[in-house]
């Protein structure tokens, strides 16, 4: 079953100022934004791909990619399960050009289910547990802090392409 997404719940400022909350938080405000920006866009506007040198690049292709972004971090990095990322090393915009595939409503259902999942896994962890898998480069686990940082820069960072992409479609913009 899909969360309920309760957009007014959707603030930076976390309860109390220690590490857990305060990243938790972060993820929480930059995965409702995700929500807010898709707001009343027409599928039509959702796969379009305004940007001839990023073919990929759609509202609904970005709203795929951060789903299998945490899929892949908690799923497969941090739980050590099969990896089900739809894409290859010689294809990683895949997940993307899949966006454009499916209803946008569907996709931030996915998203928002996914994200419920690694809210759990992260409430059940300890904030230094180690992930399954190791840095190719460094042979080293990863630590859960950094795999949420990380999701929570990877998200903010796509907000900032969904802002742009948004504009471009409908002209709408904003917080």
């Amino acid at each position: 079953m899909t969360p309920y997404i309760d957009l007014s719940r959707r603030t930076d400022l976390p309860a109390a100022s220690d590490e857990r909350a305060t990243l938790s938080q972060l993820l929480s405000y930059v995965r409702l934004t995700v929500h807010a920006k898709c707001v009343g866009l027409s599928q039509a506007d959702a796969v379009q791909t305004p940007l001839p040198s990023s073919p990929a690049m759609s509202i609904a292709g970005l709203v795929s990619h951060l789903r299998w972004s945490e899929a892949f971090w908690i799923d497969v990095v941090f739980l050590g399960g099969p990896n089900q990322w739809p894409g290859t090393d010689d294809d990683s915009e895949l997940q993307m050009r899949r966006g454009l595939e499916r209803p946008l409503a569907e996709l931030l259902d996915e998203y928002a289910t996914q994200a419920a999942h690694t809210d759990e896994v992260v409430a059940a962890r300890d904030w230094d547990a180690e992930s399954v898998a190791t840095d190719d480069r460094t042979g080293r686990p990863f630590a859960l802090r950094y795999i949420i940082t990380h999701l929570v820069e990877e998200t903010a960072r796509h907000n900032g392409h969904l802002d742009i992409l948004r504009e471009l479609a409908d002209g709408v913009t904003g917080d």
